[in-house]
């Protein structure tokens, strides 16, 4: 039977619809944050409400990304990636039109797993619509650097929605979004190659059920524990049911015949430091944020757009390192760009300390800048080191665990730093703030030191276009290194 796809496809429009989904799940992360001085006025809920606004969408985003993995294994990425879509843009729709805090947090929660579905198959329709390895390569820039941008104007886009539209707009702006990115890519894609049966990943069910009941118990704790305290029934249960979740999970990982994921890569050194880089990184950047928006709107009185203006030096500066990272890496290697990286936003975290005070914003501009530099230089260089800790066979899964570790540290990172504030009575925030400042501080030292004594000194790199396993778990692209294990 003739085919008609070949005449369809457009790999230019193919990608431009990859990275919008890219670009929405990554939004959908950041563009919170200015919005909850909104959302308090409008549904009066506590800090913890708002804690679980974001999340509840991180936790099930981080939650299901391998699971998406296997899916992308077993089912052509593109039909994953438009019910992926289709799922955010209902979901939206349910964020946007929630009556009450409880169901957007719900509708948070779903939409968490529709990210999860996007991010690997965007992906892999990029490595499979280019072919050509230097085309291949170009595009995947391309793909990453929509992130960037993403995560870079989050907070002003979110800002100038919620100042000019309300907070509901934030959601509502995703449906159109999702609606092109289905349409462009049933239209333009072409489907992936078949898969060899005898190689394809099962979906590990109860792995995943465990896991997801595991970081929804341990969230639960950490954010809880503001409003009841540590000793509440509610908080201990919490507890109880994280360890027997996590023990439960550990078991079933290690029988299953095909794991999310496979605990004896943690034996790998670069592999496991790699990880606890990734969670700490994340842990600081978006505990900091957070609570960072607070301190603009809830403290200085900005609007929202003010508060995501706020941080505009810190993402720009982010978006100038990751351009500049690839080069570095080459010349020096992914440890030394993780341990200056590190060093930096060390630094520049520190530096804030003792001008939070003031609330000078001049005061501060020059430390966010020195700190969104040296996150800017870890994450590419973190995500190096972490494919190079594995054999070619491997990389699919080891992006997907760096993915998820990132999401879980933003998810504790929120939680713990929300805890901080949330304790200082109103009149004391500050106190709350510096002790946010100075955890992002230690988490960042821990990270420099693991960065020197986990990883390998510098290797040999070469460019290389993310293979079909890379794409199909969420990985970001990378300089493949030949890694000491």
């Amino acid at each position: 039977m003739p085919q008609t796809q070949p005449h369809k496809t457009r790999p230019g429009l193919t990608l431009f619809a990859a990275c919008l989904g890219f670009v929405v799940v990554i939004l959908d992360v950041s563009v919170v944050n200015v919005a909850t001085k909104a959302l308090g006025a409008d549904f009066g809920g506590s800090l913890s409400g708002l804690e679980w606004v974001i999340n509840g969408y991180t936790l099930t985003f981080a939650a299901f990304l391998l699971t998406a993995g296997a899916m992308g294994d077993r089912h052509d990425p593109k039909q994953i990636f438009m019910a992926g879509f289709a799922l955010f843009a209902v979901t939206s729709l349910a964020c946007g039109a929630a009556p009450s805090l409880v169901a957007l947090i719900a509708a948070r929660v779903v939409q968490g797993v529709g990210a999860a579905m996007i991010v690997p198959s965007s992906l892999s329709i990029v490595n499979t619509n280019f072919p050509d390895p230097a085309e291949r390569t170009r595009a995947v820039s391309l793909w990453a650097a929509a992130g960037g941008l993403a995560l870079a104007l989050g907070p002003v886009v979110g800002g100038l929605l919620v100042d000019s539209l309300g907070w509901r707009s934030i959601f509502y702006v995703n449906v159109p979004i999702a609606a092109v990115g289905v349409v462009l890519v049933r239209a333009h894609a072409r489907p992936a190659p078949a898969r060899d049966a005898s190689v394809r990943r099962s979906l590990d069910l109860p792995g995943q059920l465990l896991a997801v009941v595991g970081l929804g118990a341990f969230t639960g704790a950490i954010v809880e524990a503001n409003a009841r305290g540590w000793s509440s029934a509610t908080v201990l249960t919490c507890l109880a049911v994280f360890l027997v979740a996590l023990l439960g999970f550990l078991a079933v990982e290690r029988r299953s015949g095909d794991p999310m994921l496979p605990l004896h890569l943690f034996g790998r050194r670069a592999f496991s430091s790699t990880s606890l880089i990734g969670v700490l990184l994340n842990f600081a950047f978006y505990g900091l944020i957070f609570v960072f928006s607070l301190f603009f709107q809830q403290v200085r009185d900005y609007s929202p757009i003010g508060a995501g203006l706020a941080f505009l030096p810190m993402t720009a500066a982010i978006m100038i390192a990751n351009l500049s990272c690839g080069p570095l890496v080459k010349r020096y290697g992914a440890r030394t760009v993780l341990i200056t990286g590190n060093t930096l936003a060390v630094l520049g975290y520190l530096a804030t300390v003792p001008v939070v005070d003031s609330g000078a914003y001049a005061q501060m501009t020059a430390q966010f800048v020195v700190a969104g530099f040296g996150i800017g230089l870890v994450v590419p260089s973190m995500t190096n080191a972490m494919l190079g800790s594995v054999d070619p066979a491997n990389t699919g899964i080891a992006s997907g665990v760096l993915n998820a570790s990132r999401q879980l540290g933003g998810l504790i990172g929120v939680a713990v730093m929300g805890l901080l504030v949330g304790q200082a009575a109103s009149d004391h925030f500050l106190s709350g703030l510096r002790a946010a400042l100075l955890c992002a501080v230690v988490a960042l030292a821990i990270s420099a030191v693991l960065s020197a004594v986990g990883l390998p000194g510098r290797q040999t790199t070469t460019a290389t276009a993310p293979t079909t396993a890379a794409s199909k778990a969420g990985s970001e692209p990378a300089l493949k290194t030949a890694d000491a294990r």
